[in-house]
């Protein structure tokens, strides 16, 4: 196993324990989150405020680097472009993040439990990556 998998399968595993411990696997507590009219849980409010924090201190850290400790270059977009297909996109990640309670990242780490409603959830994202792709060219 090449140096940049393995560093990619510690940091991936390190960001599933995250995602466990903070209870972004349990779809309950993430609609709870989202649903500001009746039980607001505000606790995951704190898991966005940490991971905010981490980045602000990281990013520019890293952007002293020329090059990714494990790679050859930095591979960052330099679209800065408001447009159609983005508000489209954010919008059904939303909803779909609403209505499943989970976003892509914990998804896949609760895939660990064979649970099929997540099966099916999982199975359809990856549906909709495929279907964007082929509409985007």
């Amino acid at each position: 196993m090449t140096k940049s998998l393995f560093s990619a399968l510690i940091m991936g595993l390190l960001f599933g324990f995250g995602l466990a411990l903070a209870g972004m696997l349990n779809p309950a507590k993430v609609q709870g989150f989202l649903d500001i009219t009746r039980l607001w849980d505000p606790s995951l409010a704190f898991v966005m405020v940490g991971g905010i924090a981490v980045a602000a201190i990281g990013f520019p850290l890293v952007a002293r680097k020329s090059a990714p400790i494990f790679g050859e270059a930095f591979h960052l977009s330099d679209s800065v472009k408001l447009d159609r297909p983005l508000f489209i996109g954010a919008g059904l990640f939303g909803i779909g993040w609403g209505i499943g309670g989970l976003c892509p990242g914990p998804a896949i780490a609760v895939l660990s439990l064979a649970f099929w409603p997540v099966i099916i959830f999982v199975g359809f994202m990856g549906l909709g990556l495929v279907i964007g792709a082929k509409l985007k060219g």
